[in-house]
């Protein structure tokens, strides 16, 4: 089963900082459209190591100071996600993602790169769950229970 790792940033309120999907599949969508910065991993790579390596990557920008709170892991669309939450604040207007290749249109002989986020926004727990892809909607939750206890 193939691995992804990421971290879902929060602040006071509480809000959550989530990135909406890049590429044309997702240009048009917004409920379920967004998504912790994550990214795949191997086997060889720690969880912690790939999700701070991946928030730099699709937000461009380090990971701020903290200590990453494990929030378990879930399945979702043929992968096993791990999340690690982190207080911390980050600008989401300023954000530069990595891009990633794919043939577009559809059958077209033409590959075009797109971001592997588009935007990010800070969203409170209940605008966030109308956001964030389902299979991950476990994660607001779990933070939730870390941020009340």
């Amino acid at each position: 089963m193939r691995r992804s790792a990421g971290i879902l940033l929060h602040r006071a309120g509480p809000e959550v900082l989530l990135g909406h999907m890049g590429g044309p599949f997702w240009a048009r969508k917004d409920a379920h459209a967004w998504s912790i910065p994550k990214g795949e991993h191997g086997d060889d790579e720690e969880p912690r190591a790939a999700a701070v390596r991946e928030f730099a990557e699709e937000l461009g920008s380090p990971v701020p100071e903290g200590e990453l709170v494990d929030l378990g892991t879930v399945r979702g669309s043929g992968k096993l996600i791990a999340a690690f939450a982190l207080a911390g604040d980050l600008d989401a207007d300023a954000i530069v993602s990595n891009m990633f290749e794919v043939e577009w249109p559809p059958r077209s002989g033409r590959m075009q790169e797109f971001p592997e986020i588009d935007r990010a926004a800070w969203f409170t727990l209940d605008e966030a769950r109308e956001k964030i892809v389902k299979g991950q909607a476990v994660f607001l939750d779990r933070l939730k229970e870390h941020v009340s206890s």
